[in-house]
């Protein structure tokens, strides 16, 4: 069955053009072609990427964020309560009212106080300041010199400036080793974000400068971003990459199966590419209409002032209630007798 199942998916018909076969893209006189087993060698590069990784946060990074002046705020530990805790972890970290209610009378705390203790709760579980500026310095180091190292490898090459190059001799053609290189560096990299995906934070490169506190340069990146966010992928992808995936092939074999498959991948990518520009264009304009923006993606932590609620101080005392971040001053409360 597996068999079958492989000579199917490795069938010659399907991924080369007709009169082709796998045969003919055998190494010989010193010409040397892409396999499927060269992506072996993504996995132990994946690896050395997450010890490549440790060591800059450690060593890189974290002293970078301290030059910053990236400071961690001060955050209050929910008190181990078991019926709560198992709530939290089997049930959900934001219980409805009716659930609040029912907790109150479980643990015998008021309502409140059960509001209060989730609020602190999740905000234990969400990352540091210190550890999203360590990713964002990672990605942003990393995609600043694969850009670099990318433009490097293929500003000398005939294709870069005629699209039709990249088709002569199709499909044989003998790799380079600098597009080799940085293909499979590339893939080693994404490979190794599949490994720290679940500890992850989804922040993009820029929010570095964010989290240090500069907010016009942050701004400045974000104008830079969606102006060449708007020329690269619905400008330059479809109307040069596109056209050069969809027209150029045909001049030398009939459409077959691969041909469509990846054409299909690159039109569903497009798709993706207008509606995230979208998004850009949406935020672009409350930027230029001087509204305030917010990361849709940020991960805001919960003040312990949010419902009203009195805040816990040192010593055990507690503040007057907050109104707008300013305490709310009473006149009427009685003298003891």
């Amino acid at each position: 069955m597996l068999q079958t199942l492989y000579d199917y998916f490795w069938w010659e018909r399907l991924w080369l053009p007709v009169n082709l076969t796998w045969a003919d893209l055998e190494d010989r006189d010193g010409r040397i072609y892409a396999k499927a087993s060269d992506l072996y060698v993504t996995l132990p590069l994946a690896l050395l990427f997450l010890i490549i990784r440790y060591f800059f946060e450690l060593y890189v990074a974290t002293p970078l964020a301290a030059l910053l002046n990236v400071k961690e705020k001060t955050r209050l530990r929910a008190p181990p309560n078991a019926t709560l805790e198992h709530f939290y972890q089997t049930r959900g970290k934001q219980p409805k009212q009716v659930e609040v209610e029912l907790l109150s009378r479980q643990s015998g705390l008021s309502g409140r106080q059960v509001e209060r203790w989730f609020r602190r709760r999740r905000n234990q579980d969400r990352p540091s300041l210190l550890k999203k500026f360590r990713e964002a310095s990672w990605r942003f180091t990393f995609y600043l010199i694969a850009f670099v190292a990318g433009m490097a490898v293929i500003v000398d090459k005939p294709w870069f400036y005629d699209l039709k190059k990249v088709w002569e001799g199709y499909p044989i053609q003998s790799t380079i080793s600098s597009q080799y290189w940085y293909y499979m560096i590339e893939l080693s990299f994404y490979m190794s974000l599949l490994f720290s995906i679940a500890s992850d934070v989804k922040r993009k490169s820029a929010k570095m400068f964010n989290y240090a506190g500069w907010k016009n340069t942050c701004n400045n990146i974000f104008i830079i971003f969606a102006i060449v966010f708007i020329i690269t992928r619905l400008v330059i992808l479809p109307f040069w990459i596109l056209h050069c995936t969809l027209v150029y092939p045909l001049e030398l074999y009939p459409a077959f199966f691969g041909y469509y498959f990846f054409n299909i991948m690159m039109g569903v990518l497009q798709i993706l590419h207008i509606f995230w520009a979208y998004l850009i264009l949406r935020m672009a304009h409350k930027f230029i209409t001087g509204k305030v923006i917010e990361d849709e993606r940020s991960d805001r932590e919960e003040t312990e002032s949010s419902e009203g609620e009195e805040v816990v101080t040192g010593a055990g005392t507690k503040s007057r209630p907050l109104a707008n971040g300013h305490p709310v001053l009473n006149n009427h409360h009685r003298k003891n007798d």
